[in-house]
């Protein structure tokens, strides 16, 4: 059950990490011409930015902790925060009837569900 709950820990950072550095670096305009993030042209570049910079918490967040040895309940607070994260991405895509990506956001929340039961 361990090794199963840090390669989910694993590949949700890997999520987080790719989509905080593409939110914080990648500029608006661009974002916008992504698939899938053409939510970002009814946000600011801020508020982007923060997301981005969420993510790029979370990432370390679901590892480093457990990793290190130094406040492992922060993984499945992180995970937590992931599962709201996602419900609010599951609204921005259902809002856009993106409806693929609501269900890529299901999996993505189940996997953070099944770190932050199994690390609590």
């Amino acid at each position: 059950m361990n090794t199963a709950l840090w390669i989910a820990a694993g590949l949700l950072a890997l999520v987080a990490l790719t989509g905080g550095l593409t939110k914080s670096f990648v500029p608006k305009a661009k974002l916008a011409t992504i698939h899938g993030a053409e939510w970002t042209t009814g946000f600011g570049a801020n508020a982007i930015r923060t997301l981005g910079a969420l993510e790029l918490l979370a990432a370390t967040g679901l590892v480093l902790p457990k990793a290190l040895g130094v406040a492992p309940v922060m993984v499945p607070v992180t995970a937590a925060c992931w599962i709201a994260l996602m419900l609010g991405a599951m609204v921005t895509h259902g809002r856009l009837g993106q409806y693929k990506l609501v269900a890529v956001n299901v999996i993505y929340l189940a996997v953070a569900l099944f770190i932050a039961v199994g690390r609590f």
